[in-house]
């Protein structure tokens, strides 16, 4: 298994994390499959979300992969009037990370970050290991402390 500068720094800090492969031949790699396909429960599985404000400073945000992110949510935890999801095209240049692979870990530039509260109900999370295919399950408190994240209210509330 090739190793991620996400993984690498993980290890480097210290946190224990469960470093797993899932086959991607299939073109299946939302969140909903990538869970199945670990066998690992889709309300500890979490996706990374990369946001812009009006002025293109960018936000991080990594909630449960059955959720949508509530955009009002978002803006209001980063201090910002409004926020959206950045353009596709964007994704490689700005973290380093493919879309399907997008850690929350070793981004090119650290970007203030939100992880969903949901995540602190859980001894570990399951989040994208750095590319499509690979996965890392770890303490969520420890995942906060090394990218400096804060939990807060981020998804839609279900009707």
């Amino acid at each position: 298994m090739q190793k991620t500068n996400a993984v690498r720094l993980v290890e480097q800090a210290g946190i224990p994390c469960l470093v797993r492969e899932y086959p991607v031949d299939d073109g299946k790699i939302d969140g909903i499959s990538i869970a199945r396909k670990l066998q690992i429960p889709q309300e500890s599985c979490f996706k990374t979300l990369v946001t812009e404000n009006p002025a293109h400073e960018n936000f991080v945000f990594v909630i449960p992969v059955a959720e949508e992110l509530d955009l009002k949510k978002a803006a209001k935890v980063s201090g910002n009037k409004s926020i959206s999801m950045i353009p596709m095209k964007k994704l490689i240049p700005l973290t380093g990370y493919e879309h399907g692979g997008c850690s929350p870990v070793g981004m090119k530039k650290q970007f203030p970050t939100f992880i969903a509260e949901e995540a602190i109900l859980y001894p570990e999370i399951a989040v994208s290991g750095g590319k499509v295919g690979l996965n890392i399950a770890l303490d969520p408190e420890k995942l906060a402390a090394l990218i400096g994240a804060v939990f807060a209210d981020l998804v839609v509330q279900s009707k």
